[in-house]
């Protein structure tokens, strides 16, 4: 029994001098930092970073004097840019301006003491549109004419209350209170003209006329022709036709005078008539044609003369 204790003693004497000669030995035999690696950049690839890095040094100056120049030559301030200075409401433009691409603005207004100005090789066209974008309103600056697309075209006063022209598809209204005409030729209307009164300037010459057609003046009470200060000539190619349904037609001056009028035949030839008789009647025929005849003690107008026969 005692033999088998000092037997397990010196088992676990041994034990434990194995298990620290085993630790002892995995310290020892960790392994040292033996290889040592360099940390950076070395050879071609510093040379590229510091070339990168230099690149991008002068890109940034070349970029800032570029912007120094633009803001030199295009005058940038806090205000605007030149020319160009922005308010609180709008935007200012001194001088002459240019514009390549449609401008859409609300309003256009010069100022006080300058006029305002719009110019263009080809033309200028003002465009008003709705809500939804379509057109309403159109005014066109050609080099041949001057065209204006609207439902209605009106020109009113300074002061905007009173209008002065409208026109529509239907009518053109003047409502100034004189309308008028300085070119030489006159007015050529194509069709009918409604006014209260037409009137010539003073010590100037009015005068109506139709080439082709005919002219007519008509008016619902009436229609007054007169001149005051000067002699009243109407003249026709073929028909002169004065007529009244209601009332009367009234000639009235100190002398009528009716040139050209027909001789009729009595009891002489129209030549020895003219040549002896001095005094003629005017005679009236059932139609209402007026003609000469020559005058005696009683009246020589005879119903189947000559001038009322092919009337």
């Amino acid at each position: 029994m005692e033999q088998s204790a000092t037997l397990d003693i010196e088992t676990l004497k041994i034990t434990q001098e194995q298990f620290m000669l085993a630790s002892q030995s995995v310290h020892l035999q960790r392994p040292g930092c033996d290889a040592v690696y360099p940390v950076g950049l070395y050879g071609w690839r510093k040379r590229c970073l510091y070339f990168f890095l230099l690149l991008v040094l002068v890109t940034m100056i070349v970029n800032l004097a570029l912007t120094v120049w633009i803001i030199k030559v295009m005058h940038f301030s806090v205000d605007g840019m030149g020319n160009l200075q922005l308010k609180q409401d709008g935007i200012r433009l001194d001088g002459i301006s240019e514009f390549l691409l449609p401008l859409y603005v609300n309003e256009i207004q010069s100022r006080r003491d300058s006029l305002l100005v719009l110019g263009s090789e080809k033309n200028v066209t003002l465009n008003a549109r709705n809500n939804q974008g379509q057109l309403t309103g159109q005014l066109t600056l050609g080099p041949d004419a001057v065209e204006a697309q609207c439902q209605r075209l009106e020109v009113r006063s300074k002061d905007g209350g009173r209008l002065l022209f409208t026109a529509n598809e239907e009518e053109v209204i003047m409502t100034t209170e004189k309308f008028t005409v300085t070119g030489s030729e006159g007015a050529v209307f194509g069709h009918s003209v409604e006014t209260p009164l037409i009137q010539a300037r003073a010590s100037e010459e009015l005068k109506l006329e139709s080439p082709t057609r005919t002219l007519t003046m008509e008016a619902p009470r009436g229609v007054e022709v007169s001149a005051p200060k000067g002699p009243l000539k109407v003249s026709g190619r073929k028909d002169l036709q004065l007529e009244s349904t209601e009332g009367e037609i009234l000639l009235d001056a100190n002398t009528i005078q009716l040139g050209s009028l027909p001789l009729g035949v009595y009891t002489a030839s129209p030549n020895q008539a003219s040549q002896e008789q001095a005094v003629y009647e005017v005679c009236v025929c059932p139609s209402g044609k007026i003609y000469l005849s020559p005058a005696e003690t009683s009246s020589t107008c005879q119903a189947m003369s000559n001038i009322c026969l092919w009337s």
